[in-house]
């Protein structure tokens, strides 16, 4: 699958943080959200997760793209690109997963749709 940034490929799952004191998970966080503690021990999920905000930007460019929320089981939220369908068909309540972009932006979180739309939804 070939992305905007990049080479898209597939990615074994997500690593993220949890909090050694209170539980909290989090992704890309230096200190814990909730107890401002720095001890932070790495996680790994599958990285399947559920959108719950989606939107169409066209912010720095002249291609539209989504910019969405996704829930991951492990308890946090954040924001990141969507890919595998138009910008505008990316639902609420949408499974995705990760994959990983290799080019300019390397580092960026991207998901892709675990079920992409049928071609006759508008």
């Amino acid at each position: 699958m070939e992305g905007t940034a990049g080479t898209v490929r597939e990615e074994a799952g997500l690593s993220y943080h949890r909090c050694r004191w209170c539980g909290t998970a989090s992704f890309r966080k230096l200190l814990c959200p909730v107890c401002a503690s720095s001890d932070l021990k790495p996680e790994h999920s599958d990285g399947q997760g559920v959108v719950v905000r989606s939107g169409v930007v066209h912010r720095y460019t002249e291609a539209a793209r989504n910019e969405s929320l996704v829930r991951l089981p492990e308890g946090f939220v954040f924001r990141c690109r969507v890919v595998g369908a138009a910008p505008h068909r990316v639902a609420v309540g949408a499974r995705v997963r990760p994959v990983a972009v290799e080019g300019p932006d390397t580092g960026e979180v991207v998901f892709e749709l675990c079920d992409p739309p049928r071609e006759d939804w508008l």
